[in-house]
């Protein structure tokens, strides 16, 4: 029996979305790129020109009636537009900005009537395998420490707001503290992160957060600590940022990891 390929769009290219659509025009299992999104378009239609798969430049609606998935890795303030236009539809949002979810409960419910998914992949974060399966019992306590070169979080709307200046600090700096719904707030293109541990978890009023700006940093860091009353696990992941110092190169291959793992044969990971 020939496998069916899911027909993928992403919205929008930038940095991430630039290499997933790279990556699976040279090939993924089971995957075709037909569109993609893009805030300048004629750019956007250079760049797809330069693919072998030729796809289409797309309205967000366009693709939500002509794609399986659409892989949103956007500005958060363009998540609405994105995904309920694809959920009406009944397809597959694979939704990286899932900060932005928070302040809107009712694409949830939308998924929820018309058959649409909403897929939060693993992202920059580790371990949250462990923490879906705990969250199956009782999760006492998720606590997440970041750590970010300071060209990382230049520019936040909570530094800002709080005239907090980080350009020349010489040692670390504590710049935060709160839940991860605060931070999904303060810091909406750093820690989307923090937002996915707390989906996973035990919710985003509950899941205590810290960020500190190291001057010293390379990679940005991720520590979180859960206790169960299956495991107590910490762990900790070091991303090698992309050229946008907000986002790691691993984000863009877990994006990947989970289209292989829609259409494969053997998944591993829960």
């Amino acid at each position: 029996m020939q496998r069916q390929v899911t027909k993928v769009g992403i919205a929008v290219l930038g940095t991430v979305g630039k290499k997933v659509a790279a990556a699976i025009d040279q090939g993924v299992p089971g995957v075709s790129l037909v569109g993609a999104a893009a805030r300048n378009t004629e750019a956007a239609r250079a760049w797809l020109a330069q693919l072998d798969s030729k796809p289409r430049l797309m309205s967000f609606e366009e693709m939500a009636q002509e794609c399986d998935v659409i892989v949103e890795c956007a500005p958060s303030v363009l998540l609405p537009d994105i995904v309920e236009p694809a959920l009406r539809a009944g397809k597959t949002v694979v939704v990286l900005s899932c900060g932005a979810l928070l302040a809107r409960p009712d694409l949830i419910d939308l998924a929820r009537e018309t058959g649409g998914h909403i897929q939060v992949p693993t992202g920059a974060l580790l371990g949250l395998d462990a923490v879906t399966a705990a969250a199956e019992g009782k999760i006492s306590s998720v606590r997440m420490i970041t750590r970010k070169p300071v060209k990382g979080l230049v520019g936040a709307p909570f530094l800002e707001e709080n005239n907090i200046d980080i350009s020349d600090i010489r040692a670390p700096m504590q710049i935060f503290a709160g839940t991860a719904r605060e931070a999904a707030v303060g810091f909406p293109a750093n820690l989307n992160v923090a937002v996915a541990l707390s989906l996973a978890g035990i919710g985003p009023d509950e899941t205590r957060l810290e960020i500190w700006a190291d001057p010293a940093l390379t990679r940005n860091t991720h520590t979180i600590v859960v206790d169960s009353d299956s495991a107590r696990f910490e762990m900790t992941i070091e991303n090698i940022p992309t050229e946008n110092p907000k986002t790691g190169r691993i984000t863009a291959q877990s994006v990947l990891a989970a289209l292989r793992k829609m259409g494969a044969p053997l998944r591993v990971g829960t």
